[in-house]
């Protein structure tokens, strides 16, 4: 990445050959320079600035500069909208005649020296250029691509990274970009795979923001002078202390959150209307109109003029107005906008707020996603929003797109961000959000059918992984690839000095030996086990005995007070006790004095002589378990108990005479042996050995997983491009990875899933269908339906079920295919607006259509669009029937029409291009 020389003035500029000061009647911000400098220089450039600050000059003059050089400019947009609106904005500067309009459905003036386009219909061009003689892209000096931040789109975000991957070296890029924290790691990549590439960054903002705070008390400060933390006055909402009710059906107490009639009258007192209202669902836009109730904000003047507007509008859009609600609430300069509002009307509240007609939109965050609406002030209602993965904090770039649009350009000194206390976010969150830093751009960069078929179409495979790996995603990967493998390095490290330490050890004899001193516990809790099992048994059996033995008997006894030993001993002295059994007075062969019950002994030795145990003296013992050391008189006593011992076997219970107990304590002995003959027996510190093994397989099993994740990670856009590839031959699209006619049918084509609307084209269950009938099949193959509620009082027509009932098979098959190959893509079969697609194909007017269906008219539009758009590819497919490209060209004029359709102007300028090109791919046909 190159960096721009700082303080570039017009001077340079005219050196270059182009005077902005010609162009522009104002002076340009630093960066605007810096990047102007670029473009004459021959780079590309990146723009990174704030929303509002004038990013779009830097693509005005791209476009100045190559009509003044004789050649043309592609402007690219990610929304239909857009390039609508860039059209009509472009008309007025540079005159219709220069200005050229390329969409999936529609192609005005394409010879044009700046032709609008949104980046798919770029990317679609880009893949048919190699393919044909005539190149698209000849004469074309730049290629602007606005809103870029636009990558981070799920659904769009591929198409962004295709178009700056494929696009000619020669061509410049203008990538115009909000702020997002990695403008320089955008700018290193398109360097990378497009040439020479600058970025200019600006922090800058030319209407700088005053961010404000709205409780139920007013509307006040939200961040300190610095802007870099809470306002001092701003108190951080706490419930009130107190006691509470009790009962089930008490709740916590929550803040108040003020009105939104509250919100606007602070606002206009303040004089900082207009303002964008941003409210995160549709239903909570049009609600907010009505609870403005009578509140006027317009003044009588304006108010004819708004009237003037809409009688003209009306006279030509009869069809496509709101209702009376809603107009009265224009009216008083109260609007809504929102994607289930008709596209020609959001257009008509789109013009009069750009005119400071309308006082206050409504509006999704759609609206801030590039619509050129300006306003001195935005609100944002709240901090959080539903998602399809659940509820959800804003992020940091999301906050700042909307907080973006207040300040307008030349019209005011500052613009003013309003957060709204809510029951579950206030002023702390708000503060975060305001001084929060933008999030960076990731890739969305996916693979698909399409792509797969034109790669392989136009190159060899090596050369198509070349450019899958070319990809923004990959490039972040290489980045990250540096500091994993660091990682790694230290892991191997780590092994390897734990190698050196234990590395010689063989392992599997140390699992072996593990595994024997495993079973050695085992059978050694069992000896104990069936040792106490028979001293149980033999216990009652020698304490019968010990009644009738004789002073002077052998035996052997077992208590605590011997720590455990079994001790030869004599019978002294048999002392009566309040027991059933007497004590036993014994001396031991040790020479120690005991006076114990009857179950310490453990042996009774009657076959053996008894001892003649004398007169001497004997201590006076009278607790059970008492002890005494003996002296000299009875000293010989215990050198003969001893003597018996070593002639005869007195230290052996005789419960571990028992059989089972005998075979038990062989068994544990010779395990005994066998471990002291292994190696690992004389190894040192065993335990340690453990724990460093214990830590090797650790480590093993950390590098081996992050070597797994850097190879997908490296990798996993190739491994799903060769799992579309087995697909693909599965349903004979390649012939030894050469596209066949049914892969260049489905290549032709775009959708969510182009092999799936192929299959259907090819199947034969469309060809006999009428254009209506037809019509509604593919809405229902090609849109994807996800309004809660759905509802349409139009029945599903026959025979366009019956072929939906045939295409299912096809469509299990694939999934079932898809589903092997681990590949998620999803196949469309949404039979429930079939009816209503039908009826407006056979001319049902567009009240009744909107009169019995749930859904708002901004979704039939939207669903009516896309099956315009993949009606309008099918002419164009190879492997398809004369009869169903007709009936597509029959069914596509049938349901083009207004509103679904662009405005009439546009629609009668289509006559005069070629309507051989295929606008979804700009393939000649």
């Amino acid at each position: 990445m190159s960096s721009v020389q700082e303080g570039t003035t017009s001077a340079d500029l005219v050196k270059a050959g182009l005077d902005p000061a010609m162009i522009f009647p104002f002076l340009l911000d630093d960066f605007q320079l810096q990047a102007i400098d670029t473009l004459n220089q021959g780079h590309s450039v990146v723009v990174s600035a704030p929303t509002g600050s004038g990013k779009t000059l830097v693509g005005e003059y791209a476009i100045y500069r190559a009509i003044a050089h004789g050649q043309k400019v592609f402007y690219t947009t990610p929304l239909k909208a857009l390039s609508n609106q860039k059209l009509r904005d472009f008309r007025e500067q540079f005159g219709s005649d220069q200005v050229g309009l390329m969409t999936g459905d529609l192609s005005v003036n394409r010879s044009a020296s700046i032709v609008v386009m949104t980046t798919e219909i770029f990317r679609n061009m880009l893949y048919a250029a190699a393919q044909e003689t005539d190149d698209p892209l000849e004469d074309v000096e730049t290629v602007v691509l606005d809103e870029c931040h636009y990558m981070n789109d799920s659904q769009r975000g591929t198409v962004w990274e295709e178009s700056i991957i494929h696009c000619p070296s020669s061509v410049q890029l203008v990538a115009l970009s909000a702020t997002v924290a990695n403008a320089g790691q955008l700018t290193d990549w398109i360097e990378s795979v497009h040439g020479p590439t600058q970025l200019v960054h600006s922090d800058f903002r030319p209407v700088p923001l005053d961010y404000k705070f709205c409780s139920a008390k007013g509307l006040h400060p939200l961040l300190n002078k610095n802007g870099t933390g809470l306002h001092p006055n701003c108190k951080v909402w706490r419930a009130p202390k107190g006691p509470r009710r009790k009962g089930r059906s008490s709740k916590p107490i929550q803040p108040e959150a003020p009105k939104i009639d509250f919100v606007i009258a602070q606002m206009a007192q303040r004089n900082m209307l207009p303002a964008i209202y941003f409210i995160f669902s549709r239903r909570g836009c049009d609600r907010a109109v009505k609870d403005l109730g009578s509140q006027c904000l317009v003044s009588p003047n304006e108010k004819d003029q708004i009237q003037q507007r809409l009688n003209k509008y009306i006279a030509s859009n009869s069809e496509a107005i709101r209702d009376e609600l809603h107009i009265n609430a224009l009216l008083r300069g109260i609007a809504s906008h929102h994607a289930g509002v008709l596209p020609a009307w959001k257009e008509f509240i789109e013009d009069l707020f750009q005119q400071g007609l309308v006082k206050v939109v409504f509006a999704t965050e759609t609206l801030a996603a590039g619509i050129n609406m300006p306003a001195r002030s935005t609100v944002i209602s709240a901090l959080s929003k539903r998602t399809e993965r659940g509820h959800r904090s804003l992020m940091g770039s999301e906050f700042l797109q909307m907080a973006g649009r207040a300040g307008r350009r030349g019209l005011d000194s500052e613009g003013f961000v309003v957060t709204v206390q809510s029951r579950f976010e206030g002023v702390r969150e708000a503060g975060q959000l305001a001084i929060s830093k933008a999030d960076p751009l990731v890739s969305q960069f996916t693979p698909s059918y399409g792509m797969v078929l034109n790669l392989l179409h136009r190159y060899d495979l090596d050369k198509s992984r070349e450019l899958v790996q070319r990809s923004f995603g990959c490039y972040l990967a290489s980045l990250d690839l540096v500091e994993e493998e660091d990682l790694l390095e230290q892991l191997r490290t780590q092994l390897g000095r734990l190698q050196g330490v234990a590395g010689e050890v063989p392992w599997a004899d140390f699992e072996e030996y593990e595994k024997q001193r495993g079973r050695l516990r085992e059978e050694r809790r069992l000896l104990r086990i069936l040792q106490k099992q028979a001293a149980e048994t033999l216990a009652n059996e020698l304490t019968l005995a010990l009644q009738f033995a004789s002073v002077g008997t052998l035996v052997t006894l077992k208590s605590p007070q011997l720590r455990g030993r079994v001790t030869p001993s004599v019978i002294v002295e048999k002392i009566s006790s309040s027991g059933q059994f007497p004590l036993l007075l014994c001396l031991t062969d040790q020479n120690l004095w005991l006076l114990l019950p009857c179950q310490a002994v453990v042996s009774l030795h009657a076959d053996l002589s008894c001892l003649e145990v004398g007169t001497f003296k004997r201590p006076e013992l009278v607790q059970p378990g008492e002890l005494r050391h003996g002296d000299q008189n009875s000293l010989p006593m215990a050198l003969a108990v001893e003597d018996m011992a070593k002639r005869y076997d007195l230290q052996t219970p005789q419960y571990d005479l028992a059989g089972e107990v005998l075979t038990q304590t062989k068994l544990v002995q010779d395990l005994e042996e066998s471990l002291k003959e292994q190696p690992a027996h004389q190894w040192g510190d065993r335990k340690k050995l453990k724990k460093h093994r214990r830590r090797m397989e650790e480590l093993q099993l950390e590098i081996r997983e992050r070597q797994q994740f850097l190879h997908h990670r490296a990798n996993r856009h190739w491994e799903t491009f060769l799992s579309l590839i087995d697909i693909l031959q599965h349903f004979g699209c390649l012939d030894s990875l050469e596209p066949t006619e049914i892969g260049r049918t489905v290549a032709a084509l775009r959708g969510d899933n182009e092999l799936w609307l192929g299959l259907a084209l090819i199947s034969g269950h469309l060809d006999e269908l009428s254009p209506y009938d037809l019509a509604a099949v593919f809405q229902a193959i090609s849109t994807e339906v996800n309004r809660p509620d759905i509802w349409s009082g139009y029945p599903v027509p026959t025979k366009a079920e019956e072929a939906l009932f045939d295409l299912a098979g096809i469509r299990r098959e694939l999934l079932r295919v898809q589903e092997r190959c681990n590949v998620d893509c999803l196949a469309w079969l949404e039979p429930d607006l079939m009816g209503l697609v039908e009826a407006w194909a056979r001319g049902s007017s567009w009240l009744d259509l909107i009169a019995n269906t749930s859904l708002d008219e901004g979704d039939v539009v939207r669903i009516l669009r896309r099956t315009v758009d993949l009606l309008a590819q099918v002419p164009y497919c190879e492997a398809i029937s004369d009869r169903l490209r007709n009936n597509a060209r029959l069914a596509l004029k049938a349901i083009n029409r207004f509103p679904v359709c662009e405005s009439e102007d546009l629609v009668n300028a289509v006559a005069d291009e070629n309507k051989a090109i295929n606008p979804a791919t700009e393939r000649v046909g």
